[in-house]
């Protein structure tokens, strides 16, 4: 990919992510009682606000607020600026690997703002499943990582394909 290309692609998927996670987040927090969940699509979209000082599942909530500072933002921090500088400059990356890892990085940016402006904590408000069947409580953040995430295991999986 030609590296004006890529960088253009690599922004303007990092700056749409964080700009369509934090819109979304805060709808979620003007119009979502956290006292309340909503149910829509026949129960298979739940809307229900809650700050997770977590990670995924809420995994960590119960550790020291120095240690998941470290965990939680710091080390995500240092990791996102890696993935960036991968997007951008890695020269064996294809287009589709790029883009995997700008929306991994443009998901994790978007949690790591809510983290620095919301002392540790990340909004999330998504829940999806039939009956008891059901995820944890995601945002869009979360989405775009795990689109990136198997956009780039599909990309890996082709590639591989390709030379067998």
């Amino acid at each position: 990919m030609r590296s004006l290309t890529r960088v253009t692609v690599v922004l303007l998927t990092l700056l749409g992510c964080v700009g369509c996670d934090q819109a979304s987040k805060s709808v979620a927090r003007t119009f979502l009682n956290p006292e309340r969940t909503e149910s829509l699509l026949h129960d298979v979209l739940r809307l229900q606000l809650t700050e997770n000082p977590g990670a995924f599942l809420s995994l960590g909530a119960s550790l020291s607020e120095h240690f998941r500072f470290v965990l939680l933002t710091a080390a995500p921090g240092a990791l996102l600026v890696g993935l960036v500088l991968a997007a951008l400059f890695a020269k064996r990356l294809n287009h589709w690997r790029a883009g995997a890892l700008a929306l991994i990085a443009g998901g994790g940016a978007s949690n790591l703002l809510d983290r620095l402006l919301d002392a540790g904590r990340v909004t999330d408000f998504l829940n999806v499943g039939i009956g008891p069947l059901r995820t944890g409580i995601f945002n869009m953040a979360d989405m775009a990582i795990l689109g990136g995430a198997m956009l780039l295991t599909l990309s890996h999986r082709t590639a591989t394909e390709s030379v067998s």
